[in-house]
């Protein structure tokens, strides 16, 4: 199991434009020499609101001593342990939103990742296709377009940044889907949450001594991405528009979870217990009101937003880890706390608040809109380098009981609760995200401005 931290550490995230420049450069060159790819990243666009760009694990190049110094003076550096089948040496760049570079190969090839290689052979009709990895491996390629010097692949990947083809056991292949499956099926809804917190916990050791963190990790956000979706007709839609394509969620961000101040620690355990470390940490100001630790996966790359309500004086010490009290009735409840009394803990019942792709940002607003009505919220981040936007949300139906509690407490007015009963309330989104520049960071303004605005009680009083 990984340690938590003990103390908060800080991160800066910078554009980072002239490797950008650079990806743009080799992926550029590639399309006008693959008339295939081509094709596939105007689909991409057209059909997906996806950019090509953003699908991509990895670039192999010919090997030049011009190339590896350009690498190095933008930011990519030889990973020594990494060096792959074939003897390529990996460069990695790990200021940004960069894909690894792989040199030693004669051919120019970008591999773009995919939830499943099988799911893209057969939408692109490719049954002579050989696929390297077997049915259930932690890495699955496979060359899906050629021409010239160039290839196009296609890499599933559960667990691991491995390059070179993986043994599979079958029996661990097995032991993997029953655990992926106690994960789809574990019961979400519990009286007391600490209980929840405890059962899951369970269910997690038992993945994690059999699997290790890593494919531990890759089937829990999988899971997890499959119940937010069933509660989303954002995600339903979007998801069947990249599936067309035989891509599914390859292209997520980052995932958002929301915690009551009781459970959030729990939540952070949670999220350690498979690996993921702590990143930077968010405090909006008194006004805002919310506070948010960002964790990511150092294997799969998955990263988390967990937001929580929070007082000013506690972003000095490590409440991600040290816990926070309840806050008494007269404190009230800010947005996040509100929302988890309203639908329960996203760990639990409520599941994630939104899942944040990568997308082209005005095609998406504009495609969802034409073909299935689904508009999207105004954005909170407008930077050349990041532009976020909400879909509008999703309307959940919200249990009796919960209103009657926030009632009690004097946590609502009647008119508040006569309106959730009536018409339940905010549970969800699908987040618009586009990225510039291989920018990893989040703009804490605009997500002040974006919990504000969705803030239950607004919803309801406007």
């Amino acid at each position: 199991m990984s340690q938590a931290s003990t103390a908060p550490q800080q991160f800066t995230w910078e554009p980072q434009p002239d490797a950008f420049a650079y990806v743009k450069e080799l992926v550029a060159g590639f399309l006008e020499r693959n008339a295939k790819a081509r094709e596939l990243a105007q689909r991409m666009q057209d059909e997906t609101a996806t950019r090509f760009i953003d699908w991509i694990d990895h670039i192999s190049l010919p090997d030049t001593a011009a190339t590896r110094e350009r690498l190095v003076s933008l930011g990519w550096e030889l990973r020594e342990p990494e060096r792959t089948e074939g003897g390529r040496d990996v460069y990695r760049n790990e200021k940004g939103l960069f894909p690894a570079i792989l040199i030693g190969k004669q051919r120019t090839q970008v591999a773009i990742k995919v939830d499943s290689v099988a799911d893209f052979l057969a939408v692109h009709r490719l049954p002579r296709v050989r696929v390297q990895g077997r049915p259930l491996s932690q890495l699955r390629t496979a060359d899906a377009f050629s021409e010239g010097d160039t290839d196009l692949l296609v890499v599933e990947r559960h667990g691991t940044r491995a390059f070179g083809s993986q043994a599979i056991d079958a029996n661990f292949a097995m032991r993997s889907m029953a655990h992926y499956e106690r994960f789809r099926f574990r019961q979400r809804d519990h009286q007391d949450r600490d209980e929840g917190f405890a059962e899951l916990s369970r269910i997690i050791e038992s993945a994690v001594s059999e699997l290790g963190e890593d494919l531990t990790c890759d089937l829990f956000f999988r899971s997890e991405r499959e119940y937010w979706m069933r509660r989303n007709t954002a995600a339903r839609v979007q998801k069947a528009r990249q599936d067309k394509l035989g891509l599914g969620w390859a292209n997520h961000d980052h995932h958002t979870y929301r915690s009551s101040r009781e459970s959030y620690a729990q939540l952070i355990k949670v999220l350690e217990s498979i690996g993921m470390r702590c990143r930077e940490r968010f405090y909006a100001g008194e006004e805002a009101g919310w506070g948010a630790q960002v964790l990511e996966h150092p294997v799969t790359g998955i990263v988390v937003f967990a937001d929580v309500d929070m007082d000013p004086e506690e972003i000095e010490g490590d409440f991600s880890h040290q816990g926070l009290p309840a806050r008494s009735k007269d404190s009230g409840l800010g947005t996040v706390g509100l929302w988890s009394r309203l639908h329960g803990e996203s760990m639990l019942e409520a599941g994630m608040h939104h899942l944040e792709c990568q997308f082209d940002w005005h095609a998406l607003v504009s495609q969802l809109e034409a073909t299935a009505g689904i508009k999207t919220m105004d954005p909170f981040t407008t930077f050349p380098f990041l532009r976020q936007a909400f879909t509008e949300g999703e309307w959940w139906e919200i249990a009796d009981w919960r209103i009657t509690g926030l009632l009690e407490d004097g946590l609502i007015t009647e008119e508040q609760a006569a309106t959730f009963r009536e018409k339940g309330g905010i549970g969800s989104h699908l987040e618009n995200l586009e990225r510039n520049d291989g920018y990893k960071g989040f703009n804490q303004q605009g997500v002040s401005d974006i919990i504000a605005r969705t803030d239950p009680r607004k919803l309801v009083d406007a």
